[in-house]
């Protein structure tokens, strides 16, 4: 684990103070990271190593604390987590960067608001990576109220549900606001419906884990989008597939041939 986590800075947006990382040359092609639901910028892209790898293949590396997460603001209504909502505070803190055009990356929960993002504002996104979620994107990924019921446990001891008290765990190993996270994943589950995502159009890598039984088909998925490639990561789950090798590798590739496709900037490197 890399625990050089980079200076963080804040904006407002909504009313709420946001958190956010911007490492490497301004002038560099950007790529806006967004994490998932219960993690961090630092815990999802950091210490999985994605800064270092983007950063020293020549990306301008930027990444939000979603609201309710790490060091941004916490509220505790359900429908402050819409995921439309978040998309917005994403949309925000490139406007605050003065960044008209990004690659977007989302994992998990992340991946839903970069997709609600790519709907609302097309213009702002360069390409999209859906990691951690695949046709659950349109079909739903079960039932996620015994998540919010072990995040308002009295303890991890208590909870029996397993994947509850996986979340459950990862929160306090996090020390994460408990209520805030039982709002959002009350009110960060909307689905996008099948026809909306075939109206995505940007270039779209979609990587999932081979183990992941949260996600759903990355094959499903993409195959409902014009633009869409699909990624099976071996052999990982839904928490181990983030700071794959594989998936990093993947995702660098994509970029290079979106960069040879859209004459928009690229990594001196392969200028």
């Amino acid at each position: 684990m890399n625990l050089n986590a980079p200076a963080f800075s804040t904006f407002t947006h909504d009313g709420l103070q946001l958190a956010y990382f911007d490492e490497g040359d301004r002038d560099a092609p950007p790529v806006l990271l967004i994490h998932g639901f219960a993690s961090t910028a630092s815990v999802n892209w950091v210490y999985p190593g994605w800064l270092k790898t983007l950063g020293e293949a020549g990306y301008r590396v930027i990444a939000i604390d979603n609201r309710g997460h790490g060091a941004s603001d916490k509220p505790h209504d359900a429908q402050a987590y819409r995921p439309w909502v978040m998309a917005e505070d994403a949309v925000a803190l490139l406007d605050h960067l003065g960044i008209d055009l990004a690659h977007v990356m989302g994992y998990s929960m992340g991946a839903r608001i970069s997709s609600f993002l790519a709907l609302a504002h097309p213009q702002r996104v360069r390409s999209l990576v859906l990691g951690g979620l695949g046709i659950g994107m349109t079909d739903g990924v079960g039932d996620w109220d015994p998540i919010a019921d072990a995040l308002l446990a009295p303890s991890l001891e208590t909870v029996e549900h397993a994947r509850g008290r996986m979340f459950r765990s990862f929160a306090d190993q996090t020390k994460s606001d408990r209520v805030a996270l039982a709002a959002c994943i009350s009110g960060s589950r909307d689905l996008i419906s099948r026809s909306d995502m075939a109206t995505i159009a940007v270039p779209t890598l979609v990587g999932v884990g081979t183990k992941d039984d949260i996600a759903g088909s990355p094959q499903e998925l993409a195959a409902l989008m014009p633009n869409a490639e699909a990624l099976d990561i071996p052999g990982r789950d839904h928490m181990l597939a983030v700071g794959d090798r594989v998936f990093k590798a993947a995702v660098l590739d994509f970029y290079r041939r979106v960069s040879l496709t859209d004459g928009g900037p690229v990594p001196k490197g392969l200028s």
